[in-house]
This record gives C-alpha cells, structure tokens and sequence, in this order.
C-alpha cells in the first residue's frame, strides 16, 4: 500500500511539475485561507491573553467598592436641597470592613485601600508618587508577589509602624545598585523603613486607560493604620479643618462643609470617606453577583440608605470583553475560512479540467491493468498534494502576517501550534472533499474510450 502511495506521488509531483502555473494558481486559495485563519486565531489568542492579564491585575474573584461624593440636587432655595432632611452617612470606613469580614459569607479576604498622592525623596531625588495604605491580605489579592523582604506583620499593623512594602519602580530609581530592605525613604513628611519589594507588574497604557487603573510599580505600599494615624483620616475633623475665621461648620452626607460667612472661601475636603476603596476576594466567581448584591445592601443600610458608593464586578466585566472579542475573532476567522472553501472549489475544477486532459493517459493505466480504485488514489494525492504544498506555504505566510500585525498595529499576536494544526488540518480535509469528486469521475471512465480520446 505504502509503494502504491509513493508511486503515486511521484505522478502527483510529475504531473504538478508539466503545470507549475496552474497548480500554484490552484493552490492560492488553500495558501491565503490558512494564513488568514493563523493570523485571525493568533489575535483572537493574544486579545484572549490580554482579557486574562486584564483579569490577574483586577482579580479573578474580587469585587470592588468604591465611595462616591453623594449628588444632591434642588432649588437654591430649598435648605435641605430637595426638600429631604440630609441624613448622615459616615463614609466607606475600616468598620465597614469588618462587618463585611463578620457577615458576609464566602469571603476569602478582604483589604482596605486608601491612597494619597505625595512625594518620596532620598539621596536629593524627589518624584511625587501614590503612598497606599492596605493590609497583609492586599498582596494576595491583587496576585502581587514580594520578591524582596516580607510582608506586613500583625504586629507592625496594629502599632501601626512607619514601615512600607515599596514598587519594583521605586527600587530601581531609588535604590539602584542596592538592596532597599531595612533603610528608608522619606514619603510625605515621614520616614518609613522598607521592609518589602513587589515584582515588577507588566502596565500596558491600554490596560491603564480602560480598566482605570495606576502603574503599580510606582506605588509605596504602608500598613492602613500607619496611614491613618501618622498621615491623614479624612473621616475624623481636625482643629485644623475648624480654623476658618467667622465660619459655620455643618456636615451633609457625612462631609464637612465650612461656610465662611460671606467670603467665599472653602477649604473643606468634600471627600469625607476614610477608605478609596474596598476589595473583596470571593471564594469562588460564582458568588461574586450574590456577594455584590448582599454589599449593597448591607452598606446602604450602614450608611443610612445614603448610595455614597459603587460596586464593580470586574470578573463579569472582563468577561463580557472576553465574549465581544471572541464573537468577533469568530466572525473574523470565518470570513478567512471562506478563502479555503473557495480554494477548495478551485482545486475540484482544476482537477476536472485535469481528468478531461488526461482520458488517454487514464485509458493507458487502465488497459494495462489498473483498478478504478488505483485511479482514484492517484487523482486524490495530486489533489492533496496540491493542498498539502499550500497549507506548508500558508502556515509560514500566516506565522509572517501575524509577527507583521504586532509590530505595525500594535495588537498582540499568539501563534499556537493549536492554530497551525488546525489550519493545516482543514487543508488537508479540504483536498480530499474537493479532490474526491474528480478522482470518482477519473475512475468511472470506460478505458476503451479513454484510449480512443484525443
């Protein structure tokens, strides 16, 4: 069987070889539609591994809450604008936390986030940056490893120590050539000592504008009472918010609102919430709706029915991105899929043209014995000759076009071996669906006509 096969492609290759043109016309449809198909599989790959970095940077399984200055609305007459008595709410706050860590179930961890845009300064370099309170579960969640030092300790939170786990940008700037771990770095007005360094985080600028958020590894991170008490708590007023001369001080929504009796000047802070934002890692995303709904409630009742906060999903976020760019690689791929049904079609009708070509030379193998099953066997390999040869040239046109894309578009690429399998797979089920109609007609043929057709 395997001598007949060789044989075989030796008249494949004979017979490609007398039409050089005509077979490389036959196969630029098999060529085109497996580049296309490796190219559209390759961006839908690399837009998939996008949505999942996208996803590792968020959190898989968090659910995010964020405070927001309460909107109120009315005549400017109305004292109470809107007519409603203004009710207090304290703010998203550390207590709020703890009642999530209390009641809520299938909550794996959870951290605090409160941030303050300050300066760091050592060794006479000074660059303003983001000082960020959390606590030990913070690292966890957001899947930052420390590859420096250690983590806060209990200890360390509860006295709330100048201590700080610092940015992979912030070592490199500021402590090149060195280890950070144990000297310090003046933040604000304070000196806290490194204790920590995270890995360097891979921040996309695309990343940064559609999910909101920051190049992490310029971050300074410090334990959330260390933030609080040694640099500022929205959430407790100050003699310092008081001193404003021939000013009332009255509290809408839980902030503080001075009026200066006439002259205009305010210097209150209109966020009044102790904490920027609250994570909360779920045991499983299936939870993370229920969870979502179950916080809502439980702080619109905390901050009495006052909605002063947002909660995100990321998880079903990304995962609706993830769906519109899979519906539309899907789309795409088919439309590249097209390009090898139509090559297909050409390899049948040039098969065709060659089987009338060919009666003679079909009637000559035949009177000298050859079954219509050998006939058929040598029309199908120089079929799938022909499609094999341009899936081959195909896959590097592809692997070429889709490094192309990256480097001029912008867009990321992945080329799988998965993606080339299947191209080269459809290829070669292409030639023999298209390639076997003309060798079934080849073989039927009486050789006696054959021999007398010129």
């Amino acid at each position: 069987m395997l001598q007949k096969i060789l044989y075989n492609f030796d008249i494949a290759l004979e017979a490609i070889q007398r039409n050089k043109l005509r077979a490389f016309l036959t196969s630029l449809g098999i060529i085109f539609g497996v580049s296309s198909v490796i190219a559209m599989l390759a961006i839908g790959t690399g837009a998939q591994q996008e949505v999942l970095q996208q996803m590792q940077l968020l959190g898989t399984n968090n659910v995010i809450v964020q405070p927001v200055i309460e909107q109120r609305e009315g005549s400017v007459n109305d004292e109470n604008l809107g007519g409603e008595q203004n009710k207090f709410s304290p703010g998203l706050n550390l207590k709020d936390l703890e009642s999530v860590r209390e009641h809520v179930p299938q909550v794996e961890k959870l951290s605090p986030e409160i941030m303050y845009e300050t300066s760091f300064i050592r060794n006479g370099r000074i660059r303003t940056g983001k000082l960020v309170g959390v606590n030990r579960d913070y690292f966890d969640i957001t899947n930052f490893n420390i590859v420096e030092g250690s983590n806060f300790s209990e200890v360390q939170i509860n006295n709330a120590d100048p201590v700080a786990v610092i940015g992979y940008d912030v070592k490199t700037r500021f402590f090149a050539g060195e280890s950070p771990i144990g000297k310090q770095i003046k933040v604000g007005h304070l000196w806290l000592t490194v204790i920590g360094v995270i890995e360097k985080k891979e921040v996309t600028t695309e990343n940064i504008e559609n999910l909101g958020i920051r190049n992490f590894n310029l971050d300074i991170y410090a334990p959330a009472t260390t933030v609080l008490l040694r640099f500022k708590n929205r959430a407790v007023v100050t003699g310092k918010d008081l001193q404003s001369g021939g000013s009332s001080v009255i509290f809408m929504g839980g902030a503080m609102i001075t009026s200066s009796g006439g002259n205009g000047n305010s210097d209150a802070d209109p966020n009044y919430h102790q904490l920027d934002k609250l994570i909360v890692k779920v045991t499983d995303t299936q939870y993370s709706g229920v969870i979502a709904d179950v916080l809502s409630r439980m702080l619109k009742r905390r901050h009495n029915d006052v909605v002063d906060f947002e909660i995100i999903v990321p998880e079903q976020l990304l995962q609706q991105e993830q769906r519109t760019k899979r519906i539309f690689n899907i789309v795409l791929s088919s439309i590249a899929s097209i390009s090898l049904i139509v090559g297909g079609i050409g390899i049948m009708n040039i098969m065709l043209a060659s089987v009338v070509e060919r009666y003679r030379e079909i009637g000559v193998r035949m009177a000298v014995g050859a079954q219509k099953r050998d006939i058929e066997l040598q029309f199908l390999t120089e079929a799938l000759t022909i499609s094999i040869s341009g899936g081959v040239v195909g896959i590097i046109l592809g692997m070429a076009f889709s490094y192309a894309i990256e480097a001029t578009a912008g867009i990321a690429t992945i080329v799988t071996p998965m993606s080339i399998a299947i191209s080269f797979g459809v290829a070669l089920i292409i030639g023999v669906i298209f390639g076997y109609y003309p060798a079934k007609r080849a073989a039927q043929h009486d050789p006696v006509h054959a021999l007398r057709h010129e």
